[in-house]
């Protein structure tokens, strides 16, 4: 008779040793370390000193003092600079929008696939952003003249009387013309790369549900490029707050239409290189790009709520 032995108990397997904690690897500070020391020479590095500059004042009696916020509290006084910024904002207003439209417009145009010769107007559109901006202003500086551009020889053959485009009433709207001129191809590319991308099974799917073109436009094609439209729109904010090189160089064109506190940019660099107020200009420059980045967030908060 056989008799089954119990089997025997297994032996206890020994406790894995405890794990090593890597060690933290500082080879990816190789890669970034370049570009964060270019950054903060070039970035971080300036805005510090511009709010160090903003905190003293040049005086005649004492030489620099230090003033604290005395500076902000005479930017928030001063007329003449809520003046620049209400024209900047007059401007952001209206010229954006309108090239943004233009812009889109371009863009489904080129995406719908019924324009002919759609590489060529690609091309021809976005040519004038590869203009340098001081080249564009000066060639429609000269076109808008009276007396010696196409304004002027319009109103020779014709007998007309048209209005001065660079008069005090009319040259902000000489320069979103300029402005619209330089970046409608810049946006329509960014614009149609995002059209680009979206799923062509959406458009098959809304072709079967007998979907018009303008229904697969609001619920298909502008849905898919909100982030870019919130992209775009926030760099156009930024370049009209940053508003310089048009007014400073239609000045002498223009006459008085322009001064030296025209925009924002352009009073913070008249303040610093004719009046030699560098601690005012700083508090101006300061203060200018808190507002640009309030509203820049504002509008990239409210792009991202809606696309969620």
């Amino acid at each position: 008779m056989t008799t089954l032995q119990p089997p025997a108990a297994a032996e206890p397997r020994p406790a894995p040793p405890p794990a090593r904690r890597d060690r933290r690897s500082w080879k990816g500070w190789g890669f970034i370390g370049p570009f964060a020391a270019v950054f903060a020479l070039v970035f971080l590095a300036p805005i510090a000193y511009s709010v160090y500059l903003s905190l003293f004042r040049d005086q005649l009696i004492g030489g620099t003092t230090f003033v604290g916020l005395d500076n902000y509290q005479q930017a928030l006084k001063d007329e003449l600079f809520w003046a620049s910024l209400g024209r900047v904002a007059l401007f952001l207003v209206i010229q954006v929008p309108i090239m943004l439209g233009i812009a889109l417009l371009v863009a489904l145009a080129l995406d719908s696939g019924r324009l002919y010769g759609k590489s060529f107007f690609r091309i021809t559109i976005f040519l004038p952003y590869a203009v340098p901006a001081v080249v564009a202003t000066l060639m429609w500086g000269f076109m808008y003249g009276t007396k010696y551009g196409l304004v002027g020889d319009f109103n020779s053959a014709f007998g007309w009387t048209l209005p001065d485009p660079l008069s005090a009433d009319l040259v902000l709207a000489s320069i979103g013309n300029i402005v619209t001129w330089e970046f409608v191809g810049y946006n329509m590319l960014i614009f149609y790369s995002a059209l680009r991308v979206v799923p062509h099974s959406l458009y098959e799917a809304a072709e079967i549900d007998g979907a018009s073109q303008w229904r697969v436009i609001t619920a298909i094609k502008l849905p898919a490029i909100r982030g870019a439209l919130v992209i775009a729109t926030i760099f156009s904010i930024i370049g009209s707050f940053q508003l310089f090189n048009e007014p400073n160089i239609l000045r002498p064109l223009a006459r008085n239409a322009i001064t030296t506190d025209y925009t924002p940019n352009f009073y913070t660099y008249s303040l610093s290189f004719s009046g030699q107020q560098h601690n005012y200009s700083a508090t101006v420059a300061i203060i200018m790009g808190l507002i640009t980045m309030v509203v820049a967030y504002v509008v990239q908060l409210r792009g991202m709520r809606k696309g969620a």
